[in-house]
C-alpha cells in the first residue's frame, strides 16, 4: 500500500514538472514571438540563412516635400535578397515552373545567362528579375515558413534607408564620403559587388544606396506621395506592368542619383532584347542592376490576409 501511495506521489510530482516545463517553454516561444530584435531566418530544405533587422516606429519627411508620413515597427533584410537565396526557389522541383494555373510558380528559366558574367553564388545579389518574379518569391518563402515577408513600400523603403537622418544620404550631405557606403558608377568597375561590403546605415541595413538598385510594391507615378495616406501608406494594387517603384539607385547611376529620397521607375525598355513570344513576365534583359529586398510587418496577418495580399499584387 505504501509502495503504491509513494509511486502516486511520484507520478504526481513528475506529471507537475511536465505541466510547469510545457508552461515555461510555451510562455517563452510568446515570448520570443513578441521579441522585436534582429534574428537570422533559415530558408527550409537548405542551410542557407537571411537577416532582418528591426526598424522602429517612427515619422519622416518623404521624399522631396514637406509631407509627414508615420510608419508602425517593421523588420527589413540587412542585405539584399541573394542569388544563393533564390536559386533554392528557381531549382524548388516541388514548385510548378511558369505555371499559370498553380497558386505558386517558379520562374521559367532564363534564356541567357542574366547576371552577365557579373557573380552567382557566394553572396551575389539575385538580379535582373521582374517585380512579378520578386513577388513570387515572397509568396513562395510564405509557404515554406508559414512567415509574410513581402516587398517594402515605397514610404518604408525610404524611411528605412534614412534610419533618422534628414540629410540628402543617410550619412549626411558630404557626398565625398559615399565610397565608403556605396557601390555607383565610379567605383563599381561596371559591375555588381556581394552584398554587405561597405558600411551599414545606422540601422544595420547594407546596400541601401547603390549596388543594386530595388524593387518597391508601389506603382510610380510623379504625383503618388500627394495622395499617400500619412500613416502606414499602402497603394492600392495596380494591375499594370510598368512602371513600378524603385529606390537606392545602383552600381550603373551616378553618385548624385543615390540620395536617400530618390526615386526611379520601371521601363518596358527593360525587356527590349527579350527574343521570347511574349516576352518574359518574369525576366528582364536590359536590367541588370534590378533586385530586390525582404521587409516583414512585425504583426503577422492571418492567412485569410496573406493570400488577399498575394491575389492582389500577384498577375499572372
Amino acid at each position: 500500500m505504501n509502495i503504491l501511495i509513494n509511486l502516486k506521489i511520484q507520478n504526481d510530482w513528475l506529471l507537475k514538472k511536465v505541466f510547469l516545463f510545457v508552461f515555461l517553454l510555451i510562455s517563452m516561444n510568446e515570448i520570443s514571438a513578441q521579441e522585436f530584435v534582429a534574428y537570422q531566418q533559415l530558408i527550409p530544405g537548405s542551410n542557407i540563412y537571411f537577416k532582418m533587422v528591426p526598424i522602429p516606429a517612427g515619422n519622416f519627411t518623404i521624399g522631396n516635400t514637406q509631407k509627414k508620413i508615420e510608419l508602425s515597427e517593421f523588420w527589413m533584410g540587412a542585405f539584399e535578397v541573394t542569388r544563393d537565396e533564390f536559386d533554392i526557389f528557381l531549382k524548388d522541383e516541388q514548385t510548378s515552373q511558369n505555371s499559370k494555373i498553380d497558386a505558386i510558380t517558379r520562374p521559367s528559366p532564363q534564356y541567357v545567362d542574366l547576371t552577365w558574367g557579373m557573380g552567382k553564388l557566394g553572396g551575389y545579389p539575385a538580379n535582373s528579375m521582374s517585380q512579378l518574379s520578386a513577388l513570387m518569391y515572397c509568396k513562395w518563402l510564405y509557404q515554406k515558413t508559414k512567415v509574410f515577408y513581402r516587398l517594402p513600400t515605397e514610404a518604408e523603403w525610404e524611411y528605412a534607408c534614412k534610419a533618422g537622418s534628414n540629410s540628402n544620404y543617410f550619412f549626411g550631405n558630404n557626398i565625398a564620403l559615399i565610397d565608403q557606403y556605396a557601390w555607383h558608377q565610379k567605383n563599381s568597375k561596371g559591375t555588381y559587388h556581394k552584398v554587405g561590403q561597405k558600411l551599414p546605415n545606422a540601422w544595420g541595413l547594407y546596400d541601401m544606396l547603390g549596388n543594386i538598385v530595388e524593387w518597391t510594391l508601389d506603382h510610380y507615378s510623379e504625383t503618388s506621395i500627394e495622395t499617400m495616406a500619412t500613416k502606414d501608406p499602402m497603394i492600392p494594387a495596380n494591375n499594370a506592368r510598368y512602371p513600378k517603384t524603385l529606390k537606392g539607385g545602383s552600381f550603373m547611376d551616378n553618385a548624385l542619383q543615390l540620395k536617400s529620397a530618390e526615386k526611379f521607375h520601371s521601363d518596358p525598355i527593360w525587356n527590349k532584347r527579350d527574343p521570347q513570344i511574349p516576352k518574359s513576365k518574369w525576366w528582364l534583359t536590359e536590367a541588370k542592376q534590378v533586385g530586390f529586398r525582404l521587409v516583414r510587418p512585425k504583426k503577422q496577418p492571418t492567412e485569410e490576409e496573406v493570400n488577399q495580399f498575394f491575389n492582389n499584387y500577384i498577375h499572372l
